[in-house]
């Protein structure tokens, strides 16, 4: 009956309220996915040296982001479902969509092991990845890769609670598997010296205890989306709804991340200390992107119980003050980062060149991440309604194509790291004025619509 009354506040109760209690819990899990995902960079960092750090947190995070941020869209797309589904009180669907969806994570987890394996080297190499990082990263993605099955039950399972409404589990299944990830790494990589073959065990080891956990959850459950094992197969009618917003959704991701590989190969291109520092930052400027996502995905379970539910007028207020909640976060956290760049540098390496490199980089895109809350939080709520296409032509538009096209033109006339992190705000300009436009003329709100 908790669960019942948290779902009826959300599509009836006090709106910034609703978002706060369905934001802080996603926040703190992403909060602790970030540390979950910094920890293998700050160990071998500090334990290993700049060489393993680069091949970390270099062309294999981009590898691996690019494979798990399309599922991760993909599994929006179930989510979506799903919240309608919860808000409209339709047991019979929710219960097909959400047994489709497991179906999918394992048959999609199984492609993308032999898949991910096979296309690793090539990939590093096509990448221009630095000779003296290849093995390393390949060793990381060859195991990262062999888990895959339990990473995508994980973010599917997550997915489906948060969709729900249910945004406190997957914070305690996070909290758990942070704490054991951080022990396996100075396990494996301090006390038995493996390496970059210490911390890929570990993130492994760990996603196979979330996904159980999940899984067990969702079996457990007295509820209307309870998990039951004989009954996870395909239901074709529901499989094409959940693809059909998650493939949008996830060809978003995709974009995001395409367009972050070839920066990666410009950035290859500078040697071994710029790499380094610019894969820190991807971990460092993640504290930011998780707050703003979390956000988004607040946003999209508000905008996607309360369509179901029909309160339209309800959605576009909902979506104005998750935007002012967003930007006065976004404010905060841009000036504690500016502000204090040096010391979080020396947190991942001692190496003086990667820090004066890394701060560098952080001082120069830091003013410019206000742009990308428009982007996010208007993009989850079309989400929520179901708009999905063109949200996705306009990103693969003004963020991929525009990224690229700016890092083959003034990238070519003006080589070096500058030009390259100005691709960033000039894509995000564009693409935030195209969402905004969009957002006015198409989302519900103003007159019922469906």
């Amino acid at each position: 009956m908790e669960k019942r009354e948290k779902v009826n506040q959300i599509t009836e109760g006090v709106i910034w309220k609703q978002l706060l209690l369905f934001f802080f819990p996603i926040v703190f899990g992403t909060f602790f996915q970030q540390i979950y995902n910094t920890a293998d960079t700050i160990v071998v960092g500090r334990f290993v040296g700049k060489q393993a750090l680069a091949a970390v947190g270099g062309s294999a995070s981009q590898i691996a982001n690019l494979i798990v941020g399309f599922f991760v869209g993909l599994s929006s797309g179930a989510a979506v479902v799903i919240s309608q589904f919860y808000g409209a009180k339709d047991k019979k669907n929710l219960s097909k969509a959400l047994h489709t969806a497991f179906a999918f994570s394992f048959a999609a987890g199984i492609v993308l092991t032999v898949v991910g394996i096979f296309l690793t080297r090539p990939a590093l190499l096509l990448m221009k990845t630095p000779a003296d990082v290849v093995e390393d990263s390949a060793v990381y993605l060859h195991i990262y890769f062999g888990g895959m099955v339990f990473n995508l039950v994980y973010n599917m399972g997550a997915a489906i609670l948060r969709a729900v409404g249910d945004s406190k589990r997957p914070l305690y299944v996070l909290i758990v598997t942070c704490v054991l990830n951080i022990i396996l790494d100075l396990l494996f990589v301090v006390a038995f010296d493996m390496g970059v073959t210490g911390v890929a065990v570990a993130t492994v080891t760990s996603q196979v205890i979330s996904a159980l956990i999940v899984t067990v959850m969702l079996l457990k459950t007295r509820e209307i989306y309870v998990l039951k094992i004989n009954q996870i197969r395909f239901n074709r009618r529901m499989l094409f709804s959940v693809l059909r917003i998650g493939i949008p959704a996830g060809l978003e991701s995709v974009m995001y991340n395409i367009s972050n590989i070839v920066i990666q190969v410009f950035v290859n291109n500078l040697g071994t200390d710029t790499v380094a520092a610019w894969g820190t930052l991807g971990k460092i400027d993640a504290i930011f992107w998780m707050v703003i996502n979390a956000f988004a995905i607040s946003i999209t379970t508000f905008v996607g119980q309360n369509f179901g539910a029909g309160k339209y007028h309800r959605m576009r207020k909902s979506v104005s003050v998750c935007m002012v909640m967003s930007m006065v976060s976004s404010a905060v956290m841009i000036i504690l980062m500016y502000s204090f760049a040096p010391w979080i540098y020396r947190l991942f390496t001692t190496d003086s060149a990667v820090i004066v490199h890394g701060v560098h980089m952080s001082r120069f895109l830091l003013p410019s991440y206000f742009i990308y809350v428009i982007i996010g939080i208007l993009s989850g709520a079309l989400r929520g309604t179901g708009k999905v296409l063109v949200p996705m032509i306009l990103t693969c538009g003004g963020v991929c194509s525009l990224r690229i096209l700016w890092l083959f033109t003034a990238g070519q006339m003006y080589p070096g790291i500058n030009t390259i992190m100005l691709s960033y705000p000039v894509s995000w300009s564009i693409t935030a004025v195209l969402f905004v436009v969009y957002y006015f003329m198409k989302f519900p709100g103003r007159k019922k619509e469906s």
